[in-house]
C-alpha cells in the first residue's frame, strides 16, 4: 500500500473530484440513485466489519422491504435498520457544524432499538476493547475529551490534506471510545461525513480489508497515525473511481 506521503495517489483522486466537479451540481435523479446506494453499501460494509453476518443483497433485503432474514439474529437486524436511519441523518449534517447534539443523535438511531438505555448517550463506565491492549479513558473524561473532539471536527485547517485531517479525527474518535457500543459505525459515519464535506465520497470499508483496518487503527492507538492515513486514502481512491463510474452512466 502506498504511503500517505505518495503525491501520486492523493493527485489521482484529487483529478477524480475534479472530474466529478464536472458533472456538478447532480441532477435529483443523480443524487437519489447515489443516496439509496450508498446507504445499503455503507451499512453492509461498515456492520460486518464489527461481525454482522447480513449479506450485502439480505441487508438491503432488511432495509427497504422489513423482511426477516432466517438464521439471522435479531440484533443483527437491528443493526441494519439502525444503521440505515444514521446513515439518512448524515446528509442533513453536509451543509452545517456538526454539534454534540448531532453526534449522540447519530448513535440514537443507530442503537435506540438494540439499547433503547444507553442510546444517545455516552457511556457510564469503563470499558475495553477486545482483542487489543489499548484501554480507553476513564468514562468521567469522555465529555470533555468529546467536546473538544466536536471543536476539531469543525475546524477549518490549513495545514493538512482534509483526507488526512478527516483519517486523524477518526483515530481520535475511536480513542475517546465514547458509548458503550457502536463506536466503530459511529465514527465512520463521521469519516464520511468529514470527506463528503470537502467534495469527496462516503467512505467504505470492505470487508475483505477488514483485519488490514483494525491493525491500522490498533497502530493508530499507539500514536502511528500514518498507517491509518495510508489505509483510508487507498479506500478513498478506489471508491472515487467507483463513484465516477456511477455518476458518469447515471448522467447519460
Amino acid at each position: 500500500m502506498p504511503d500517505f506521503t505518495d503525491k501520486d495517489i492523493l493527485s489521482k483522486i484529487v483529478s477524480l473530484k475534479s472530474a466529478l466537479d464536472g458533472y456538478r451540481p447532480f441532477s435529483e435523479h443523480v443524487v437519489k440513485q447515489l443516496k439509496d446506494y450508498y446507504r445499503i453499501g455503507l451499512t453492509y460494509t461498515s456492520n460486518a466489519i464489527e461481525g454482522n453476518t447480513l449479506t450485502e443483497s439480505e441487508t438491503k433485503v432488511v432495509i427497504e422491504d422489513g423482511i426477516t432474514i432466517g438464521g439471522k439474529s435479531l440484533r443483527e437486524h437491528y443493526e441494519a435498520i439502525g444503521h440505515a436511519s444514521a446513515y439518512d441523518h448524515i446528509y442533513s449534517l453536509l451543509e452545517k457544524p456538526v454539534s454534540e447534539d448531532d453526534v449522540l443523535l447519530l448513535h440514537k438511531l443507530f442503537f435506540g432499538q438494540i439499547d433503547p438505555e444507553n442510546a444517545g448517550s455516552y457511556r457510564k463506565k469503563n470499558v475495553i476493547i477486545t482483542g487489543t491492549d489499548y484501554l480507553p479513558p476513564d468514562y468521567q473524561k469522555v465529555p470533555e475529551l468529546m467536546k473538544k473532539h466536536i471543536e476539531n471536527l469543525n475546524k477549518d485547517v490549513k495545514d493538512k490534506h482534509p483526507l488526512e485531517y478527516a483519517s486523524d479525527l477518526h483515530a481520535e474518535f475511536e480513542s475517546i471510545h465514547p458509548f458503550t457500543d457502536g463506536n466503530g459505525r459511529i465514527g465512520r459515519l463521521l469519516l464520511s461525513i468529514l470527506c463528503m464535506k470537502n467534495g469527496y465520497c462516503p467512505v467504505i470499508i470492505p470487508s475483505i480489508r477488514r483485519a488490514e483496518y483494525i491493525a491500522a487503527m490498533q497502530k493508530s492507538n499507539k500514536g502511528d497515525l500514518n498507517t491509518l492515513r495510508a489505509f483510508i486514502l487507498s479506500v478513498i481512491y478506489e471508491e472515487m473511481k467507483s463513484l465516477k463510474r456511477l455518476v458518469e452512466s447515471l448522467s447519460r
